[in-house]
């Protein structure tokens, strides 16, 4: 089964250029310190803007500060806020999900209210008013970021649950006395997963855009962390005269959030069963 996936998911070859772009970013953000001799935060400001060299392979920034060692470390930021983010936000929305898609009746109608209250405010709006209310940082970023990727997931799997709670096989483990909290446990949610992580997939884009965004309008990471979001900002004012400072974040925003998306397309064709006999 699994060599079935693999081999399904490598027929897409723009979704193996997005897996390979991601392992070398996440790769580049956890070996950070071993390919980076310099600080990220360390100032200068005799070296302000200077242009590419050996010791600085991106130049540096309005403090001095080398660019690429900024880049690599806002990778780790930027990625960690994303990754934490989206995981707990799908842990809360996969379970109220399941509550309200099993469980029905009141439950299914306090939680769908809740939901659609959310998904009544824009993503990024959401997230502006969360950090507005928690206050900026690191930690309130993620927080932010996992509020907004709850409505989605929530409703996606509330419709699976729902689906697959009818089903004859569930139906059958209900007459032979299985508990609810095993049916969920043992069956509704393994049959979910496949779209689960899909989703969760391409919500790691949606979330790395917004985290991104909301250092850009300083709300999210604040200075001297790196972070590219916040990078971007400070690059913008010097576009025309040093345009690095702002393509090189820019550039790697746009590659990490495109190669989500390709893997999370390769990973919907592999894993929907529809497509088996294609």
């Amino acid at each position: 089964m699994r060599s079935k996936l693999f081999s399904r998911f490598i027929k897409r070859k723009v979704s193996v250029i997005g897996l390979i772009v991601l392992i070398v970013f996440f790769l580049t953000a956890l070996l950070g310190p071993l390919l980076c001799a310099q600080s990220p935060t360390e100032t200068n400001t005799k070296n302000q803007y200077q242009s590419p060299t050996l010791k600085h392979p991106l130049g540096t920034d309005n403090l001095g500060r080398d660019i690429f060692t900024r880049l690599v470390y806002g990778a780790r930021v930027t990625l960690s806020i994303s990754f934490v983010g989206v995981l707990v936000g799908s842990f809360l929305g996969i379970t109220l999900g399941v509550l309200a898609g099993y469980f029905g009746s009141v439950t299914d109608t306090v939680i769908s209210r809740f939901l659609e209250l959310l998904l009544a405010f824009p993503g990024l709006l959401l997230a502006i008013f969360i950090i507005a209310v928690l206050g900026n940082g690191i930690v309130n970023t993620m927080c932010a970021i996992a509020i907004f990727s709850v409505p989605t997931i929530a409703r996606m799997v509330r419709g699976i649950v729902i689906t697959i709670k009818n089903s004859e096989y569930i139906q059958a483990c209900h007459v032979m006395g299985a508990s609810s909290t095993r049916i969920i446990l043992t069956h509704i949610i393994p049959n979910s997963m496949s779209q689960i992580i899909v989703n969760m997939t391409l919500n790691f884009g949606s979330a790395i855009l917004t985290a991104s965004s909301l250092s850009f309008l300083g709300l999210g990471v604040q200075p001297p962390n790196p972070e590219w979001g916040a990078m971007l900002n400070q690059g913008k004012e010097v576009l025309r005269v040093f345009p690095l400072a702002t393509l090189a974040p820019g550039i790697a925003i746009t590659l990490v959030v495109l190669s989500f998306s390709m893997v999370g397309d390769g990973l919907r064709d592999a894993l929907d069963p529809r497509l088996k006999n294609s």
